[in-house]
């Protein structure tokens, strides 16, 4: 009894670090202009631009995050940028971090949690107030 017991757990541990890893990977945004990769590290999610429609400014220099609050990292590059922080599975959800929007500049607290294995909702939160887009993978 106590073996089915301990194969039971080890199961269940491995279907639930299966369900925390279906994010990683490449999404494409709802509006079509960014593919964004969520990655895992140390436990935590982070998603960052892989590709966006305009990857360009004006001058045909890489876009940067123009937008951004600290006048330092106004010359980053948007590509390979970090705008999605710190989420850890908890309940179904991704919960506990931030997403950027480039933008404007500003950041929000985020969720995200999949209806299907091809989609992903973000949601950010503004106060009371939030926004959810679907992002669908990227094969």
């Amino acid at each position: 009894m106590k073996k089915l017991v301990v194969v039971t757990l080890l199961i269940l541990s491995k279907l639930s670090l299966f369900a925390q890893n279906e994010i990683v990977g490449k999404w494409l945004s709802q509006d079509k202009e960014a593919v964004i990769e969520i990655y895992e590290k140390q436990g935590k999610y982070f998603g960052k631009f892989a590709w966006l429609k305009k990857a360009t400014d004006a001058k045909g220099q890489p876009a940067t995050d123009t937008e951004n609050p600290n006048a330092a990292l106004r010359k980053q590059p948007l590509i390979g940028m970090v705008m999605l922080s710190n989420m850890y599975f908890e309940n179904k959800k991704w919960k506990g971090g931030t997403v950027y929007d480039p933008d404007s500049g500003k950041s929000y607290k985020c969720e995200m949690w999949q209806k299907s294995p091809q989609t992903l909702n973000i949601r950010g939160f503004l106060g009371l107030f939030y926004g959810t887009e679907t992002w669908t993978i990227v094969k």
